[in-house]
């Protein structure tokens, strides 16, 4: 029987596929699941396609320590139609194009309320490995074996559940493939260009890792008019990408600079250092570099990467009191429900360069190949389309 809004699956349990994660740094497995309907304030989602990311690589191979949690169901960059709510639900109704987001935005507490950053302090402390507020899955095999969450998200199967906390509303006018770029990478450099920086017209830019959010962090400060745009891989394929499609100045690859450290290098082509330093890698060593690369009395450095091995970042504090600055930035410090309607609003009306961030695109069915081709270094967004 319809609910009132049209949907014959609402309230009841979905059979469909999904790409299961059994073992970490295993080929995903394309299994038969069900999903449960959403309860109060979630939200279940038909997905159209997904992106695969850095950070899925990094908990796909953890097999230790409190996030190695297997089985489960990756990804969280991605796009769909609600199929049905749950109660308490208002903002979205069944047939909306929607974006689920790892990063939390309740709108109702101090922290999304205030303009001085994105947090949110109702959802944003804990990261269960299921959904944010039962901490239980949606998700079942066929045999009744729990199959676990991730990043509040789970976008590599046909259906899931999100909490409403998680999920935007975005401009249906928006290609799918292009919109479910901005559920994370993009977003998260753009943002750290925009909103965390600040890049005014003029200014000098240091970006170190030109994957998908440093070449995003590239795209934004070539929005706002940055003068030099300086790219540090070690990978030259990587600046031919920058240069043509996201205003990538200079390149440096710290394994040609024939001696010289890459500080002193950017500071030979800023004459003195860079205005904005960007990392994104997740090493401590190059948020050391970037910060020493930003120019004293004003440099600031944003650090995006996530530290890949939990060392610590020592800083020389004597430049510190010569006014260089360090900040930490998560999802580019934009608030999800506010800001990602407005970067689709820049994509309509062609300010912002989408296309260039896809590389390659494969089927559901082939969605190990997006796995290879990533760590082979030869994609930066593979969208994988889940009705192929």
């Amino acid at each position: 029987m319809e609910n009132q809004n049209g949907s014959v699956t609402a309230g009841k349990a979905i059979r469909c596929k999904a790409a299961v994660s059994r073992n970490p740094g295993a080929p995903l497995v394309i299994e038969e699941i069900e999903v449960e309907p959403p309860k109060a304030w979630e939200v279940r989602i038909k997905i159209l396609c997904s992106t695969l990311c850095h950070t899925d690589i990094t908990f796909w191979k953890a097999s230790t320590g409190p996030f190695a949690v297997f089985p489960r169901i990756f990804g969280h960059e991605a796009v769909g139609i609600v199929e049905s709510i749950g109660e308490h639900v208002e903002e979205v109704q069944e047939g909306d194009l929607v974006l689920p987001v790892f990063h939390p935005n309740c709108r109702e507490c101090r922290d999304c309320k205030s303009q001085k950053g994105n947090d949110c302090s109702v959802f944003g402390k804990t990261l269960n490995p299921d959904m944010p507020r039962d901490a239980t899955s949606r998700f079942k095999g066929m045999n009744g074996e729990v199959l676990h969450h991730f990043l509040f998200v789970s976008s590599f199967t046909e259906y899931t559940v999100v909490d409403v906390a998680h999920v935007v509303k975005i401009s249906s006018e928006i290609p799918v493939d292009k919109a479910c770029l901005l559920s994370c990478g993009v977003s998260t450099g753009v943002g750290a260009a925009w909103k965390v920086a600040d890049v005014e017209e003029g200014s000098t830019v240091a970006i170190f890792g030109l994957g998908a959010v440093g070449l995003a962090v590239a795209e934004g400060a070539r929005l706002r008019g940055a003068s030099k745009i300086i790219g540090v891989d070690l990978n030259p394929e990587k600046f031919e990408i920058g240069r043509k499609k996201f205003g990538v100045t200079d390149f440096i690859n710290p394994k040609t600079c024939g001696g010289k450290k890459v500080s002193e290098v950017i500071k030979e082509i800023t004459d003195g250092g860079a205005d904005y330093c960007f990392e994104c890698i997740g090493l401590a060593s190059l948020m050391e570099d970037a910060f020493n690369s930003a120019r004293e009395g004003w440099g600031k450095t944003v650090i995006l990467g996530v530290e890949m091995h939990g060392s610590p970042l020592a800083l020389n504090t004597y430049v510190l009191l010569r006014g260089k600055s360090v900040t930490g930035c998560l999802f580019g410090g934009f608030k999800p429900k506010s800001d990602i309607p407005f970067l689709a609003e820049k994509y309509l009306d062609k300010e912002l360069n989408l296309d260039g961030f896809i590389s390659h695109e494969v089927s559901f069915q082939a969605i190990n190949k997006a796995f290879d081709l990533l760590l082979e270094g030869k994609s930066l967004r593979c969208i994988i389309w889940m009705d192929n």
